[in-house]
């Protein structure tokens, strides 16, 4: 597999009497796309040029767990049970120890950290063992949706000290690199670079050489049933509130015959779970709104969904839209972080909070298979190539080769 396409890093990477040795470092494999990423990555940089270790912590109490990716990828990660989502002072410090330790063992020539805990304490590591590149990757961001303004302020003070410690920070959207440098400042525009994400998406383009049917029988759905599906963690940033609102108010403005055959799906599992739950019963939408928990075939259940909506408050490059557009499933989603980014012009894009509005654009969808058909065609078209895994790891590739050559240059 060749990832370094510019001729110096070829002729560098030839030249080298070792591979580059990559320690790869998550929070957890929770429910979401950093899971995924770090993993595809793993296995991705483990050839003739790379060799690639993960980290990770374990999965908080009510989170899905996603750690059947890493089994499925061939990827066997090391676990730190200090390092997991929750703030607790004496554990990240055992975590931090854990991760030098580790950092020592395998001697990487980059150590590349994802997710936020993550993001802290292994670049902490890296600079207190002398690691001589350390890469970040911001797949969303924790200063909104998160914590109040004190704490969010304290966080975002620590991002942007540990930014100068940093030798790329890797935003995965424009969108989003435009938050990193000129809504929050972290970082300057030189040390901030787009590489769009990739994923592994071939079950979700060949979906019509697929059975459908397998999800709806699971809940005894009509074939004729227009299935609105929201998939992720169910976790407040995610503001699946929003979705039973709109859920609420289509149903109520919907001629009946069409209410009728309109199901909401939420699709995932978290510590919110039981909240939400409770929160349909008390709209009176018990029996319209089902929760099928995580589904590891999730790609059955783009199969037999009719309309995938998001309603976020704040998102980095939202993988439920990407594997839905995959799958020609038209989307309904709110304007935030770098869903325009992926959307373009394909998707519908509606305001955070507008429940009505979004609940007006899935009863438009809902009422025209037609319209369905051509919004799914065109987004399969847009994203099969863009969110590519081949793509995404050329680029990367091509990153990790110019920075340890940059690195060794300097030293001479």
């Amino acid at each position: 597999m060749q990832f370094l396409k510019t001729p110096k890093s070829l002729i560098y990477l030839k030249k080298r009497m070792r591979k580059i040795k990559i320690l790869r470092i998550i929070a957890r494999l929770n429910i979401g796309g950093p899971a995924i990423q770090a993993t595809l990555l793993t296995r991705a940089f483990n050839n003739d040029e790379f060799e690639s270790k993960l980290i990770c912590g374990e999965i908080s109490r009510g989170e899905g767990d996603m750690g059947y990716i890493a089994e499925r990828y061939g990827v066997n990660p090391t676990y730190l049970p200090q390092l997991g989502r929750n703030i607790s002072p004496l554990r990240d410090v055992a975590a931090l120890w854990g991760i030098f330790k580790h950092i020592r063992k395998f001697k990487p020539d980059i150590v590349h950290t994802h997710t936020a805990k993550a993001g802290t304490l292994g670049r902490i590591a890296a600079v207190l063992a002398n690691i001589p590149v350390k890469v970040h990757t911001f797949h969303g961001n924790i200063f909104q949706g998160y914590f109040n303004g004190r704490t969010t302020r304290f966080f975002l003070f620590i991002e942007k000290i540990l930014a100068r410690f940093t030798n790329t920070i890797i935003a995965i959207s424009p969108g989003q690199k435009r938050e990193i440098v000129e809504k929050y400042q972290i970082t300057d525009s030189g040390r901030c670079r787009v590489i769009r994400l990739g994923f592994d998406l071939e079950n979700f383009l060949n979906l019509e050489h697929k059975k459908k049917g397998h999800f709806r029988e699971k809940f005894n759905f009509r074939n004729d049933d227009i299935l609105v599906g929201i998939i992720g963690r169910l976790t407040s940033v995610k503001n699946h509130k929003m979705f039973i609102d709109a859920a609420g108010y289509l149903l109520n403005h919907a001629e009946p015959d069409l209410a009728e055959r309109i199901k909401f799906v939420i699709v995932g599992d978290g510590e919110l779970k039981g909240e939400i739950a409770l929160y349909a019963r008390f709209k009176g939408l018990a029996g319209k709104v089902f929760f099928s928990g995580w589904e590891k075939h999730i790609d059955e259940v783009y199969a037999d969904m009719d309309i995938i909506a998001l309603t976020s408050i704040n998102e980095g490059t939202p993988v439920s839209l990407i594997e839905a557009m995959a799958s020609s499933r038209p989307v309904i989603a709110t304007d935030v972080g770098g869903v325009k980014d992926v959307l373009g012009e394909i998707g519908i894009l509606v305001d955070p909070g507008d429940y009505k509005d979004m609940a007006e654009k899935m009863l438009e969808l809902a009422s025209s298979p037609e319209q369905r058909k051509k919004l799914g065609g065109l987004g399969r078209n847009v994203v099969k190539d863009i969110y590519s895994k081949e793509r995404f790891t050329s680029e990367l590739g091509r990153l990790y080769g110019e920075l340890v050559m940059k690195k060794q240059k300097s030293k001479k």
